[in-house]
């Protein structure tokens, strides 16, 4: 099997960009101790991907810290070693739900959505929810840590095709055709489910729009993405 090369001026590019994200992800708020995974798959159809390492704050991962494995979690280049929970989920997701960049994250508005009867954000709230109208599918099923290549498997074939998961009593997983894209929703995700958690808390009753107004507003921001990469390039120059 022939792998792209570490050190090449693209897969540079998708490190740099991939510790970029998780360093603005422990800046907003979304990063849990030394957990969770960020991972993008690399081009060529080898199904390697890039991944954060074991042991590493998200706030200190630059480019460097950036491993390479192959589908069975052999490291290929890299100088850390990466943890199996992560091989399990990511690979999976990589393989079976075919997504290229996938970020999971224990992220505390979402999570808390995670733990309610509900299990999910209710995308005909507010208007950052509407963007995100159809696209989520949800895993009600807690089943433990993922320690096994069942587990991994089962969680993506829960997502299927959607480009967010939520995971009953655990977490949220979003996905994308390129980091920058993946790393809009998933910030603007926890900031609709933190809106819905901080309007419950009112007590007051919420306020739903119609689905095909949702519909219409999630088509509206998906096809607008300009917006996306200007963030991205915002974080690049601040975080």
């Amino acid at each position: 099997m022939a792998y792209p090369d570490y050190e090449s001026t693209e897969v540079r590019r998708l490190r740099e960009d991939l510790a970029l994200a998780l360093r603005a992800a422990a800046h907003h708020g979304l990063a849990e101790g030394v957990c969770n995974h960020f991972s993008i798959e690399l081009p060529g159809g080898s199904g390697a991907f890039l991944l954060n390492p074991r042991g590493l704050l998200w706030s200190e991962v630059r480019a460097d810290d950036i491993v390479m494995v192959d589908t069975q979690g052999a490291v290929l280049a890299g100088r850390h070693p990466v943890e199996p929970t992560a091989m399990y989920i990511h690979a999976a997701v990589h393989r079976l739900c075919a997504k290229a960049c996938v970020l999971h994250t224990h992220m505390p508005y979402a999570t808390a959505l995670t733990l309610t009867t509900d299990r999910v954000l209710d995308t005909t709230l507010s208007q950052g929810a509407m963007r995100f109208h159809g696209r989520i599918a949800v895993d009600p099923n807690y089943n433990g840590l993922a320690l096994g290549v069942e587990e991994g498997e089962r969680i993506a074939r829960a997502m299927g095709k959607a480009d967010i998961a939520f995971l009953g009593n655990h977490g949220a997983i979003v996905c994308g055709e390129q980091i920058a894209h993946a790393y809009d929703d998933l910030y603007y995700l926890e900031r609709a489910c933190m809106h819905q958690v901080l309007a419950m808390s009112t007590g007051r009753p919420l306020a739903p729009v119609d689905a095909a107004l949702a519909a219409r507003v999630c088509d509206e921001a998906s096809g607008e993405r300009m917006q996306s990469d200007l963030f991205f390039e915002a974080l690049r120059r601040t975080v």
